[in-house]
């Protein structure tokens, strides 16, 4: 996400950060090339103009060109802007009712169904919720199934009824049937239009008043970029919604409605969707997107999703086992499942610092693990314990099985046997010796 404009504010940054003098006249060329980057990425234009002109007052206000590091103080106003532009502090959402009512709105094709059990599924398994999701699209049977699809998928009831086409009716049934299960939140999914029309607005307006929602939350598709704005604006004039959610930030995304909406609706971005499966859920956080818009990663998100698929129940399994020598494939490959579980590859590269410049252009696959996993099912579960057992025959065998070479298999094993003598480091202190064996791995 956000590749294009990521180089674009890094090359206009470029000069600032010691490749050059630095004088007034370079600092507002600069941020003529700031602005330029925005207006690309699709952000409004009085947005840009006051974006950039506030970072210029800041930047001349602390006397950036006599600072000893111009360059980083001028990236950290940068930085501190866009933070402040995207709304400043990540915001939470209201579960004070009960049960909790959440009304999804927006457009047709913006992913509300499918981010309804998204949201489901997150407050399900990080807020410990008892969810309930309800089918109020009475125009779309699609729409409908697509809900019961996700709601079986995520172990979440759906409630739906067909025969019924007034979706204020059915959205006061399914709080009432919400009350009889004992869920504690209610996610109310709406119909969509392929444009802002009369009688979508009049329909959900009748719906927010009737159920009377904690939250009501705006869908939108961030690849539509200003018209995502425009769109936000017509709802809230309506709506008065409680915030925005952002999805397929996972697409060809310019950036612009992340960095336009809060402006333009002055309400808060609260979730964004970053991929199809229904864990690519995450609570936005200004500061940490202005860090990634400006390809400094984002190393507190990658943390946190290592901690949530981290099992330490498996990790003291592992411990006796790497400490009897006994670490094998079956294990290596349970820890390849986690990181899976942490989400797209290609996302979680983007969260080390400097890694979205050097994976530029570059399609990582979400099935890089795919072949790894190939050779490793392609052993039999006594090569799977002990690794040692893996002769010439036997591993002309497994590439043939998995579809690999020897070259392949050979590379594996070898990843495989620096791994275990790093984690037994680990476990045993050896900092220096890991250090010394991580240079040699390079």
């Amino acid at each position: 996400m956000f590749d294009n404009l990521s180089d674009k504010l890094d090359k206009a940054l470029h000069v600032l950060k010691g490749h050059g003098q630095i004088t007034e006249i370079n600092v507002a060329e600069t941020l003529k090339e700031v602005r330029r980057a925005l207006l690309d990425a699709d952000v409004n234009f009085k947005i840009a103009k006051e974006f950039t002109n506030t970072v210029k007052e800041k930047a001349l206000g602390q006397n950036v060109l006599t600072t000893l590091q111009p360059g980083q103080l001028m990236v950290k106003i940068v930085k501190d802007e866009l933070t402040q532009l995207m709304g400043g502090d990540a915001e939470d959402i209201d579960l004070s009712g009960n049960p909790s009512v959440i009304l999804m709105s927006g457009l047709q094709g913006s992913g509300k169904t499918t981010f309804s059990g998204k949201l489901a599924n997150f407050l399900k398994n990080k807020k410990t919720k008892k969810p309930l999701l309800v089918a109020c699209d009475v125009y779309r049977p699609a729409a409908i199934d697509q809900l019961h699809v996700v709601g079986e998928q995520i172990g979440v009831e759906v409630y739906s009824d067909r025969e019924n086409n007034d979706p204020v009716a059915i959205a006061k049934a399914g709080i009432k049937h919400a009350k009889s299960l004992g869920c504690n939140v209610v996610i109310v999914d709406t119909a969509g239009r392929l444009a802002v029309d009369e009688q979508m607005m009049t329909e959900i307006a009748n719906i927010h008043k009737a159920i009377e929602p904690q939250e009501t939350l705006f869908v939108v598709d961030s690849m539509t970029g200003q018209d995502a704005v425009n769109t936000a604006k017509a709802f809230n004039d309506v709506l008065n919604f409680d915030g925005v959610i952002l999805t397929k930030l996972d697409g060809d995304t310019r950036g612009g409605a992340a960095i336009s909406i809060k402006s333009v609706v002055d309400k808060p971005i609260k979730f964004i969707g970053t991929g199809e499966k229904m864990e690519a859920i995450d609570v936005f956080h200004p500061s940490r997107m202005a860090d990634r818009i400006l390809g400094m990663g984002d190393v507190v998100s990658l943390v946190e999703r290592a901690q949530e698929q981290f099992d330490e129940e498996q990790a003291r399994k592992i411990q006796k086992k790497i400490a009897k020598n006994k670490f094998g494939f079956d294990d290596f490959l349970s820890q390849i499942q986690q990181i899976k579980r942490m989400g797209n590859m290609k996302d979680l590269m983007g969260m080390i610092p400097g890694a979205g410049k050097a994976l530029k252009g570059l399609d990582i696959d979400d099935d890089a693990f795919k072949h790894i996993e190939a050779i490793i099912h392609s052993m039999t579960p006594d090569e799977r314990s002990t690794p040692s057992k893996l002769n010439a025959s036997r591993k002309k065998r497994i590439a043939a099985g998995s579809g690999t070479s020897i070259q392949e298999v050979n590379q594996l094993l070898k990843q495989f046997d620096q791994m275990s003598k790093m984690m037994k480091m680990m476990q045993g202190g050896g900092g220096k010796k890991m250090m010394q064996m991580m240079q040699n791995m390079r």
